[in-house]
């Protein structure tokens, strides 16, 4: 295949260096003079272990850098367009999408007219942007994307100082795609790739970078967070205690999904006390671990939001059976402390939805024990099945993971499971 690519700074010439590496002929777009004239020598612009071999490997063989006057005879070979400009953010923390838009302006002057290209945002913007912004962008040209033009975003993933082995090792590529066409181009891009490609939908796609990134930075907050937790308390060695909290088999024996992963909110006895506990301490010795507020908030918030949820996907009818799969704060226990399933339950009759019945394979009597809720209780899964009239999934338990296949029923998995 033949691409183009917008932008030769770290994701860009990593990107066209890469894809030189899959076979295809890539030339590379690149405005500034300085760069370019240093690329056109065979060497990098900044430091990045094995991206300079691999310049050498294709320079000039399947590697073409070029000015924007050589524009037009690019474009009109490629496959697709690839954009991996800049997109810094401003005051207000919106991305700029300055260079991009004009980078797409520039590929729309001299595109082919005569068959099916696909314009590729690699550069990260903020979810809903190829939607909402750089669709309509180029329908007002006069373009119907999906049928005259492919749109796509493919995010990058690449860590400075590991940009190479990153993109030639990477654990997944993502594609953000609304049409079968560009599907299919995207797709054969990366035939020859063993990692897994998942074509998504374009807002997925930027979300899925926006997931990831902010994850990474959070987790770097929070720790900074308690560095000050432990000094403003005092008496607490933080290295050492960081040290030990490391050799946690949650974190070294167990997936990223075992914790990072949507559902109810947080329940059971810990998790609720020792959150709040340690944030009130903190507070008291002058410090407030905004953090962790915002932890317990959020949480509090989540029932909430779950009952809105449902609402919103059980219709009006507040006379319905509502069908409530799961007590138990989490599955393989039979702990009701704090479970969201009693915060979800009473936010639902709060709003006027009390035809309520729960099922859970173990925590029917320890719930009834906790909480009294007007609501039915029912001996096992056919028949809670049977009963309701809508599903709710609470708890993620195995058990339930067949409920679409065993019922046609509306089913709203709170738990993101099936």
């Amino acid at each position: 295949m033949v691409i183009t690519v917008f932008g030769l700074g770290f994701v860009g010439l990593t990107t066209s260096l890469g894809f030189a590496e899959y076979g295809h002929t890539v030339y590379g777009v690149e405005i500034s003079e300085g760069r370019l004239a240093t690329i056109r020598q065979g060497k990098l612009p900044f430091l990045e272990p094995g991206l300079d071999e691999a310049l050498t490997r294709h320079l000039n063989k399947n590697f073409f850098p070029i000015s924007i006057d050589s524009l037009e005879e690019a474009v009109q070979q490629s496959d697709c367009v690839y954009y991996c400009v800049g997109t810094p953010y401003g005051k207000d923390g919106q991305a700029d999408l300055t260079y991009l838009f004009a980078a797409i302006e520039q590929t729309l002057a001299v595109r082919p007219q005569d068959r099916y290209q696909v314009l590729v945002v690699k550069s990260t913007i903020p979810p809903s942007t190829t939607s909402q912004k750089i669709i309509p962008f180029i329908e007002e040209k006069g373009l119907k994307v999906g049928t005259d033009i492919g749109v796509a975003n493919n995010p990058e993933f690449l860590r400075e100082g590991h940009c190479w082995d990153d993109f030639m090792n990477a654990d997944r590529i993502v594609l953000g795609v609304s049409d079968d066409r560009s599907s299919s181009v995207l797709r054969q891009v990366y035939a020859t790739v063993k990692e897994p490609v998942f074509c998504v939908s374009l807002n997925t796609g930027e979300f899925i970078k926006y997931l990831s990134n902010t994850l990474l930075a959070t987790l770097i907050s929070y720790s900074n967070e308690m560095s000050v937790v432990a000094d403003t308390i005092g008496g607490i060695d933080t290295a050492e205690a960081f040290r030990i909290l490391h050799m946690d088999k949650r974190w070294g024996g167990a997936t990223m999904a075992s914790y990072v992963y949507p559902g109810c909110g947080y329940g059971g006895y810990c998790l609720p006390k020792d959150t709040n506990a340690l944030y009130a301490v903190a507070r008291t010795a002058g410090f407030d671990a905004q953090i962790l507020h915002h932890v317990i908030d959020t949480n509090d918030q989540m029932p909430s939001f779950i009952a809105r949820k449902i609402i919103r996907a059980i219709g009006d009818d507040k006379e319905q059976r509502i069908g409530i799969l799961g007590l138990s704060f989490k599955p393989g226990s039979d702990d009701v402390r704090d479970t969201p399933s009693a915060k979800i339950i009473k936010a639902l009759m709060d709003a006027g939805y009390k035809n309520i019945c729960g099922y859970d394979p173990v925590a029917i009597d320890e719930f009834k024990k906790y909480y009294s809720l007007p609501i039915d209780y029912v001996a096992s899964y056919e028949e809670i099945l049977n009963q309701a009239q809508s599903l709710v999934i609470t708890t993620a338990w195995p058990e339930f993971r067949d409920v679409r296949e065993r019922t046609a029923k509306p089913v709203v998995d709170c738990r993101y499971m099936l």
